[in-house]
Parts: structure tokens; sequence; C-alpha cells
């Protein structure tokens, strides 16, 4: 029969909190390399990252490092998926208390651009990563894909919404729309992070507004009226 005295018992439950305080710390130490590894991937891009120079940004050995991930497309992925995490804190769930239709779609778009302002001096994950990966099929280009497609397809649904609450014409291509908002945004990084062109946030949003009021139906609601996301 097992062994159920105090003692025994005593140590099976130091045993287990040693285990628990172990994996937690482990837990924060990864969150710690994957923080380190997303600072320099938005500054070199994900195929400039190493297990290496996370190692010495760490202050710990490659094998430290590499036991917490054990591959550099391991190490890749679970930055993107960070990134991805924080773009829709930043963006996507704070619009949520938003009316559905024009409101949550230009808070969307606002809060967008807030994030690509500050990206135009740190660099965006998903740009420069379809950047590296365009034509190297893979698990990293796929958990890119996967990323930017879920955040395209958020938008999407609120392009619909718009339509479907009368804001936007019956007849509004849903696709179209979004191509062309995605469209503003990879134009905006190009003129204002490689090009350098003065006024080039305040552009991008004039062009938004003019597509709004293009596709926008007499029922739409004045965006003055629209509250902060």
């Amino acid at each position: 029969m097992p062994d159920s005295s105090p003692s025994v018992k005593s140590a099976r439950s130091s045993l287990g909190r040693g285990a628990s305080k172990s994996a937690h710390k482990g837990q924060q130490t990864k969150a710690a390399i994957v923080e380190a590894a997303l600072g320099l991937a938005t500054q070199i891009g994900l195929e400039g990252l190493s297990i290496g120079a996370l190692a010495e940004v760490m202050h710990m050995s490659k094998s430290g490092v590499f036991a917490h991930f054990g591959s550099r497309e391991e190490l890749q992925i679970s930055v993107v998926r960070e990134y991805h995490a924080r773009f829709e804190e930043e963006v996507f769930f704070p619009v949520l208390h938003q009316p559905r239709g024009l409101p949550r779609l230009h808070a969307m778009f606002d809060n967008w651009m807030n994030r690509t302002s500050v990206e135009i001096d740190s660099g965006c994950l998903y740009i420069s990563g379809a950047v590296e990966f365009d034509d190297r099929p893979g698990p990293v280009r796929d958990a890119l894909a996967d990323s930017v497609r879920t955040w395209l397809a958020a938008m999407h649904r609120a392009v619909e919404q718009s339509t479907d609450a009368g804001h936007f014409h019956q007849n509004t291509d849903a696709h179209q729309v979004v191509f062309e908002i995605h469209g503003l945004i990879l134009a905006l990084h190009y003129e204002a992070r490689f090009l350098k062109t003065p006024g080039s946030i305040a552009r991008a949003k004039t062009a938004f507004s003019n597509m709004v009021a293009r596709y926008g139906s007499a029922a739409a609601p004045n965006p003055s009226s629209f509250k902060p996301a």
C-alpha cells in the first residue's frame, strides 16, 4: 500500500510546490525572452533573430535560451504570436464597446493609425515579416499570414456591419473596402518610414474620410459624434 504518513504527505506537498514554482519561473523567463526578441525583431526583422543574440541580451547561456523554444523557428513564431496579441489588445479589443457599424470601423482605423504612428519609428513586424517571408513557405510565414488574415477578417466584419446598419450603401463590396484601408496603411508606412514624406499621417486620415464618404449612405452618422475607442 502507498505510504500515507504525514511526513510523506508533507514531502509530496513540498515537491508539488517546488515544481509549480519552477514552472512559473520558467514561464516568466520565457516571457522575458520573447519580450526581448520582439524588441529586436521590430528593429532588425525576424530573420535577424538568433539564439546567440538573445542569450547576450538576456545574459543567459545559448543552451538556456534554446531550452525554452527548441529551435530558432519556434522562437520566431512565438514573437509573431506575441506581436499579434499586442496588436489585438491595442487596436481591436478597445473598439468592441462601440456601436456596430461606422463608429466601430472608425475606431478600428483610428487605433490602427495610432499604432502605425509609433511604428513609423520602431517598425511593423507584419510589413517587415512579409518582405522577409513572402516567398519562403514554412511555419513562420504561416504564422505571419494567419495573423494578418485574422485582423483583416475583423476589419471585414466591421465593414459588413456598417452595411447592415445602413451606414454604407447596400451594394458595398466589403473586400474592396478592406483592400483600400489596408492599402492606406501600407502606403503610410512607405511614405512616412521610407520616404520620410511630411504630412503622411494627415493624408492617410483624409484618404480614409474620403473613402468612407464615397461608400457612405444618407443614413451614415456624422463622424464628429463618434466617441474615442
